[in-house]
């Protein structure tokens, strides 16, 4: 599967799903979208296609069509719409004409400032709010890219075979955020929260740890040695999970 496809489906899949998150939890974000009731499909010719819909003051990101969007966004190619969201590019819009104002100006805010959390500094992790919100961007992006590279990228392929049916929890301690991996028959489905019986656990110390480890400044096998990562249960489902998880830097590095 070509590299501009995979990452496409991770920018659709795994990257936009942060900003049902950032409405939430982030105070001005959340203030600036509160009245938005607005959708924008995204749509790679002869590819995937992505939406996201504001309403009620929630955010709300799904693959696939949504009946009657207010906005279409049309790509050439997946190339396209990469181009795009490294911010070298523009899509073309098929409907929606009026509302690009609303695309340049209030929703490119939202963007803005999903970009500032997901490309953190020393300086910036040092203030714990911050800390907090790329943490679980971080982790949400990595629990939904797995099903992306575990389907379409070799290595990801060969790894997600090798992974009994059942439960993946990887939580930060003490009270989250949690995402669990449920597999079934080769196929990954991301939940948000825990699981009530999974069969293989990855705790993380604490908010600090689980940012490092997450973005691979902390050694896996250090971090589990000194008990600041805990891993329980069928460890080889961890062990080829960690594969899938490798594979995602070279696509969103």
């Amino acid at each position: 599967m070509g590299h501009e496809l995979i990452k496409a489906r991770l920018n659709l899949c795994a990257v936009l799903k942060n900003l049902e998150d950032l409405v939430q939890y982030d105070p001005e974000m959340a203030a600036l979208s509160k009245q938005w009731n607005i959708s924008i499909q995204f749509s790679i010719l002869l590819g995937p296609k992505a939406f996201i819909e504001f309403q009620n003051g929630k955010c709300r990101v799904g693959q696939g069509k949504l009946p009657k969007p207010t906005i279409i966004l049309f790509f050439f190619s997946p190339a396209h719409l990469n181009r795009m969201m490294d911010g070298r590019g523009f899509p073309i819009p098929l409907k929606g004409f009026t509302k690009i104002p609303f695309l340049n100006g209030d929703f490119q805010k939202l963007t803005k400032k999903l970009e500032y959390y997901l490309k953190p500094t020393d300086e910036l992790l040092k203030d714990t709010t911050y800390c907090e919100l790329n943490t679980r961007f971080t982790l949400n992006t990595a629990a939904h890219a797995i099903p992306e590279i575990g389907s379409l990228d070799r290595v990801g392929i060969h790894a997600v075979s090798h992974i009994q049916n059942g439960d993946i929890l990887m939580k930060i301690l003490p009270d989250g955020p949690a995402v669990t991996l449920r597999v079934r028959n080769g196929n990954i489905t991301p939940v948000s929260g825990e699981t009530e019986r999974p069969m293989a656990c990855l705790y993380m110390k604490n908010m600090q740890v689980a940012n490092a480890f997450l973005n691979a400044k902390l050694d896996a096998f250090t971090a589990i040695a000194s008990g600041d990562v805990m891993i329980k249960g069928q460890t080889p489902m961890l062990d080829s999970m960690g594969l899938v998880l490798d594979r995602i830097p070279l696509y969103l590095g």
